[in-house]
């Protein structure tokens, strides 16, 4: 049996070949997991890119003679439950960095023990070097990108397993209807597709067109030349191994720092799978006093601050379920070190509607932004209006979210505060939610750094 879990493709994925190589027929099982949803992860975003990745599985494995088997319920026992039907002699999985991913395997574990069946657990599935597969001396995970970034960049990678020609799957294995994306309330309008052929469509794309701007344009807000891959890495749509090596095939510039971007992921899901805490707690506290204001929070989620840059990426993280990583990055500073609002409310928020939204990297960079994490300059402070300035210098991004600027010029769409009489009364937009300098202040004596 193949158990998908954040690995839904045919290529490139060790646990379907394993599978395959060890029985003349295999159930392709995907359970849609009750203990997710009663966690409150299943987001409506997530739920509809996933609808799109199972649709598109099954499709693919019915080319090749087989089907996707969709059950639901607790993992372990509707496992259990299609192993007694079909007596498979073996179960095979991607590991998984979380506590909960590693408390599924445990009861898958002992699950299928009693029923006289093996478990083999994959690893470099997920991530394309595993969690633990390098560490520092005396530790049991690396604290800081560098160091580990000039390891990770020597280590030997698995080599990349082409899609299986046919799958055979037993008669009478039974299952659900697949969920449809259209079934699903409340996913944002301009979500993206999701499915293994949707990735690698896009793959090709941009690996032919803005790869080699990457370097240049990766912050670019208005150029928008980031990969758009992430939502496809987190539902395993597509490999990291295989994109790595994919990438390396032009090197550059461009190349070096896209790959550079894909060691950060495994970076958080080392640090994950060695302390699993740091989903909710802080990694390095900072003995923060974080402030509750939930009108402020509330004008941050609604893309209502005053600060046009701000505002824009909130909207689109609103519509499309997704931002660039510069993005994530200015909201976030905004959010914990502006307002001095704790990072768990503002991490929440996002895993409200990413649909690349998994635990590793949405709570690391949230904790490195906030200085809660691995930054070695904990207590750097992004300042919006700069920021702006230097990352949509014409201002193209804030005019595509925020209309009611529009019809400001240049970088002065970057501060409509100071324009005056008619001008700024005929604009139906909000006063800056905090003076900088006050939120710089607040959080300076709040860290003791004044």
């Amino acid at each position: 049996m193949c158990l998908f879990t954040a690995d839904l493709r045919l290529h490139d994925n060790p646990v379907l070949r394993a599978a395959l190589g060890d029985a003349d027929e295999v159930v392709p099982l995907f359970v849609l997991d009750e203990g997710i949803a009663a966690a409150g992860f299943d987001a409506p975003n997530r739920r509809a890119f996933l609808a799109d990745c199972l649709a598109d599985l099954d499709a693919g494995l019915r080319e090749r003679g087989g089907r996707l088997v969709l059950r639901s319920g607790a993992v372990a026992e509707e496992v259990a439950a299609v192993v007694s039907r079909t007596g498979a002699r073996a179960v095979h999985v991607a590991a998984g960095t979380s506590a909960y991913a590693r408390r599924r395997e445990e009861r898958l574990r002992k699950e299928l023990t009693a029923l006289g069946a093996a478990l083999h657990v994959h690893e470099a599935v997920i991530t394309a070097v595993p969690p633990g597969a390098e560490v520092p001396q005396d530790r049991d995970h690396f604290a800081v990108f560098t160091p580990y970034f000039r390891r990770w960049r020597n280590t030997a990678m698995r080599p990349v397993v082409a899609a299986p020609r046919s799958v055979a799957v037993p008669e009478g294995v039974g299952g659900q209807e697949l969920p449809a994306r259209a079934s699903v309330a409340g996913v944002s309008p301009g979500l993206a597709a999701g499915g293994e052929s949707e990735a690698r469509r896009r793959t090709t794309s941009w690996l032919r067109g803005s790869l080699s701007e990457y370097a240049d344009q990766q912050s670019d807000l208005a150029a928008d030349a980031t990969s758009h891959l992430s939502s496809h890495l987190h539902f395993g749509t597509l490999s990291a191994t295989e994109l790595i090596q994919r990438a390396g095939r032009s090197p550059g510039e461009g190349s070096e720092a896209f790959v550079r971007q894909l060691a950060w992921r495994d970076f958080n899901h080392q640090l994950l799978a060695a302390r699993p805490q740091v989903a909710h707690a802080d990694y390095r506290t900072r003995h923060d006093r974080w402030r509750h204001d939930e009108e402020e929070a509330a004008a941050w989620r609604e893309g209502r601050t005053g600060y046009p840059v701000i505002d824009a990426a909130m909207r689109q993280l609103r519509h499309e379920g997704w931002l660039p990583g510069r993005a994530r990055m200015l909201v976030a500073s905004f959010f914990t070190k502006t307002l001095y609002l704790d990072w768990r409310t503002g991490a929440a928020h996002f895993l409200d509607l990413l649909a690349d939204g998994d635990v590793a990297n949405n709570q690391l960079n949230w904790q490195w932004v906030a200085g809660t994490g691995t930054d070695t300059r904990p207590n750097r402070v992004l300042n919006p209006v700069i920021q702006a300035k230097r990352h949509d210098p014409a201002g193209d991004y804030v005019r595509r979210w925020v209309p009611e600027l529009a019809a400001l010029e240049g970088p002065a769409i970057h501060e409509p505060w100071k324009l005056q009489g008619l001008d700024r009364a005929g604009i139906d937009y909000p006063d800056p939610l905090v003076e900088l300098p006050d939120g710089l202040a607040r959080f300076k004596q709040a860290r003791n750094l004044a």
